[in-house]
């Protein structure tokens, strides 16, 4: 009696030329999505293949084809909304031209990212888009240049580096959401950030690694520069890189000799952080003090007052990524550029009018 428990054998190219009637070469160019072939023969084949639940071994394919048909992808904070919508936009257009994408996360530490990079080009993937946790340090990432495997920067711009960046516009979309506040009447503001930094305030601006939280800052700055405001840089406040962390940003900020009325947080996570802080201090948004957050979370439409956001439009950012990469590892000719996805002001009810 045959061994019902007994491991199925997989399915060949020759299994499924042989059932379809073909040669085993034609059925290999079929599957393997190279060659020229009639579609009255493609057809034979792929319900050939189907019936047989034929599933390809990529690894050979990989090494005939010199494809692996994925794309790497690392993020800085798989549990941040902003990245989570960009894999989506990444994914579905990676699906849309038949590549398959792996997910690394990097927590924003630099050790973690040079391994995930490390491990995907071991996987012999496509191409690679990466969010590089600190713009100045970079030397495996040129190693992923050198090696000719195709590379795009999500989120953050590194000009050195001569390859495609897809970013929001940080410094107009900072400069917006300032104005706004410094334009209610607000002359103390704030800027928080989950950045690591000792001591958790800004000693200088130009040493901030990561390029959009630099510009958000340089643009947050600009406006209080323009508006004549003393010491613009006093606010501007980093380390809420957890609860108990935020908690003690916004506890000390509050704590000074002339605190802020109005905070901007620089993501949904940083904002979410600072919601709690100022809801367990017991302050009313905006009436003890207004905020404005980077990202249009769920959780920003659903507070009381609803939460005033700067509208990434990350899904788009994502799908651009993932079209970029796609262009390069098709060889299409491109000048390296950045290509800055535009942000959207969104007023809702979390900045007051103060002042005459």
């Amino acid at each position: 009696m045959e061994d019902s428990a007994a491991p199925k054998r997989s399915v060949t190219v020759a299994d499924v030329a042989k059932a379809a009637k073909v040669s085993k070469a034609t059925a290999a160019r079929v599957l393997g999505g190279y060659g020229v072939v009639s579609d009255k023969i493609r057809d034979q084949v792929v319900a050939a293949a189907a019936a047989l639940e034929y599933r390809p071994n990529e690894l050979a394919r990989s090494m005939s084809t010199g494809r692996s048909g994925i794309i790497g992808v690392v993020v800085g904070d798989i549990q941040n909304a902003f990245f989570s919508l960009a894999v989506r936009g990444i994914s579905d257009m990676a699906r849309l031209a038949g590549f398959t994408v792996i997910i690394a996360n990097s927590g924003e530490q630099l050790d973690a990212e040079i391994s995930a990079v490390d491990l995907l080009i071991g996987k012999r993937v496509d191409g690679l888009i990466v969010t590089p946790a600190h713009c100045d340090r970079i030397d495996h990432l040129r190693q992923v240049r050198r090696a000719g495997v195709p590379l795009v920067l999500f989120d953050r711009n590194i000009p050195e580096l001569e390859v495609d960046a897809v970013t929001g516009d940080d410094r107009e979309a900072a400069i917006a959401a300032t104005r706004c506040m410094v334009e209610q009447g607000h002359r103390r503001l704030a800027y928080v950030s989950a950045m690591e930094a000792e001591g958790g305030k800004l000693a200088d601006i130009g040493r901030i690694s990561n390029s959009a939280v630099r510009e958000r800052v340089e643009g947050f700055v600009q406006v209080l520069t323009e508006a004549g405001l003393p010491n613009p840089v006093h606010y501007v406040r980093l380390g809420a890189t957890d609860q108990p962390q935020t908690d003690d940003v916004v506890k000390r900020l509050l704590s000074d000799s002339a605190p802020p009325t109005a905070l901007l947080a620089s993501d949904s996570l940083v904002g979410l952080r600072v919601f709690k802080s100022l809801q367990s201090l017991g302050l009313s948004i905006p009436k003890d003090i207004s905020m404005i957050s980077f990202l249009d979370a769920d959780w920003t439409s659903v507070t009381v007052p609803p939460i005033t956001i700067v509208d990434q439009r990350v899904y788009e950012m994502g799908k651009l990524a993932g079209e970029r990469l796609i262009a390069r590892i098709e060889q299409i000719p491109l000048t390296a550029e950045r290509l800055q996805i535009n942000t959207t002001l969104v007023m809702r009810g979390s900045v007051a009018r103060v002042g005459p």
